[in-house]
């Protein structure tokens, strides 16, 4: 282990002691969604689709979320507006949720307790059904006590070089895997059974007991910046260049390589990008220079072009969290 890597050990290490030592507990039960590496496993889309099972299984969700690299001092009520102050995840989840409070704050106990006494929150008018918080990116929030923790890791990289930040992209020793309750496998629609199988008895030597579900974020449709909605054979025909600022770039190229239209080029950006119009410029030029008819994003970078002049021909790839319907019993038991 190295200097960096010790260092930020003993940070964690004590910042977990503390957490735990101080543990909270809202009045309502909690369902955690998180990771154990950096970005990449599709947490968004998986907060989404468990907050949609919730509603039709009688509950009334409620996120909790951090909103990195939101401006906005929480806890406040995420509305769909600029994700300068909200963050790009609270937004898009916002935005995707339409009846469902995404509450932003660093503390997500206070967070809750907003949500249940704010006379700004909506769930006042919403008192017949049990309310279900949902912690997004919860794995290492450990002051709040929650019911479920669901750990996601990427089929495609699970640990990287299983090493620490900085590393590596572990934000926790591989140790810690034994605190899940439930473990998702995402991403797994193309890869081998035999790296699966591989995978899931390297999860084992950590934790024993935890089921483990296999899932997919499969590519959805596609958005125009005006929320006009078209099925994924509109591709077909069409040159694309592609560009994007997420946690796991060939993530993206991998799922647009499966669509029928032609990439002619992708231009990624680092994590959370804030883009600005001189990068719009940038990726128009690239765009023109490949010959390329659209342009096409991920639906969370669209989220970030908010208050940019944007190209009428740019549209948003909208990814579905697909998973066993076992998963959802498992979850909300």
């Amino acid at each position: 282990m190295g200097i960096f890597e010790f260092l930020y050990y003993l940070g964690y290490s004590a910042k977990k002691h503390y957490a735990f030592k101080h543990q909270k507990r809202l009045p309502h039960k909690v369902i955690s969604i998180g990771n154990i590496t950096t970005g990449g496993t599709g947490k968004t889309p998986a907060a989404i689709a468990i907050a949609e099972e919730a509603k039709k299984r009688g509950f009334y969700p409620i996120i909790l979320t951090r909103g990195y690299k939101g401006n906005a001092k929480g806890p406040v009520l995420v509305h769909r507006a600029s994700c300068i102050m909200y963050g790009d995840e609270p937004v898009l989840m916002s935005e995707r949720l339409k009846d469902v409070p995404v509450v932003k704050c660093a503390d997500r106990y206070k967070g809750g307790l907003f949500a249940l006494h704010s006379p700004d929150s909506p769930i006042h008018r919403f008192t017949d059904s049990p309310i279900l918080f949902i912690l997004d990116d919860g794995f290492q929030h450990w002051r709040l006590f929650r019911d479920k923790n669901i750990l996601l890791i990427d089929s495609e990289n699970p640990f990287g070089n299983k090493r620490l930040l900085p590393a590596g992209i572990l934000r926790e020793p591989l140790g810690e895997i034994k605190r899940a309750d439930i473990i998702v496998l995402t991403k797994t629609d193309d890869i081998k059974q035999a790296l699966i199988d591989k995978l899931i008895k390297e999860i084992k030597q950590y934790n024993q007991n935890a089921p483990i579900f296999l899932a997919a974020h499969k590519p959805l449709n596609f958005i125009s910046p005006s929320g006009k909605v078209m099925p994924l054979e509109w591709t077909e025909g069409k040159n694309f260049f592609a560009f994007c600022g997420i946690g796991n770039p060939k993530s993206f190229r991998k799922t647009i390589s499966t669509l029928k239209g032609k990439i002619t080029g992708l231009k990624s950006y680092r994590d959370h990008h804030r883009y600005k119009q001189s990068d719009i410029e940038d990726i128009l030029k690239e765009a023109k220079k490949s010959n390329a008819d659209w342009i096409i994003t991920t639906e969370k970078d669209l989220i970030r072009l908010k208050g940019l002049k944007i190209p009428e021909n740019l549209a948003a790839l909208t990814i579905e969290f697909s998973i066993d319907e076992e998963f959802y019993n498992e979850a909300f038991n």
